[in-house]
């Protein structure tokens, strides 16, 4: 099975059904391609949650990677009967993940299960702030699909566009700063930011037309 295919399958169609089997009856390897197809997507909302006092010591991809890694080896273990329910499940795996780091660096050993709680519920509405921008963005390729599969939609197509591209859409419209708050980030001027974003946001309407 084509691990990109869960991207655009309704998540109630049998294809699903087939799919979330599929994951519980393969191998390891034939889990953790599929789960790999998600890898954009855990990527973004880990990058959006971590703090900047952590940049440089927690690396978005490590977190993804070790977020992968637990997912394959406790797949068996979920009960989940819809896509929703699997990605909602990835989420509380990333918060883990995520909190177990914070707590690395900060020197704190004991478990804090409400900060886990709060990166749960901070990963969720990340995941609906990408909804949002795609809904600005115009429309999808796949009308039809349910809004988190057109969240993971995004996420693979802000990983494929160039890295300056994907850096102004991600500070600009799911962090929310301002045009002078993106520059110094960039290190760029204000006015070139502005012409920078509205340069990508064309780029990544023309590759959600094509994705």
């Amino acid at each position: 099975m084509d691990p990109a295919s869960v991207m655009t399958m309704p998540e109630n169609s049998p294809a699903s059904t087939r799919l979330l089997a599929a994951l519980r009856q393969g191998d390891a390897a034939a889990r953790g391609e599929i789960l790999l197809g998600y890898q954009p997507w855990l990527q973004l909302l880990a990058r959006m949650q971590i703090d900047t006092r952590f940049q440089g010591k927690v690396a978005a991809s490590d977190i993804v990677q070790q977020t992968l890694l637990e997912a394959c080896r406790d797949l068996p273990q979920f009960r989940g009967t819809t896509e929703p329910e699997l990605l909602a499940w990835l989420r509380q795996i990333l918060a883990h993940v995520l909190a177990h780091e914070i707590r690395r660096y900060r020197g704190t050993q004991q478990r804090d299960l409400d900060r886990e709680v709060s990166l749960e519920d901070a990963l969720a509405q990340s995941s609906q702030r990408l909804g949002a921008m795609l809904a600005d963005s115009g429309p999808s390729p796949s009308a039809g699909a349910a809004q988190r599969e057109q969240e993971v939609q995004l996420a693979e197509v802000l990983a494929r566009l160039p890295d300056d591209y994907r850096e102004v859409i991600i500070l600009r419209n799911l962090e929310g700063l301002s045009h002078e708050e993106v520059a110094h980030r960039m290190g760029r001027g204000t006015g070139a930011v502005r012409m920078l974003w509205v340069r990508a946001l064309a780029a990544l309407k023309l590759a959600m037309a094509g994705h």
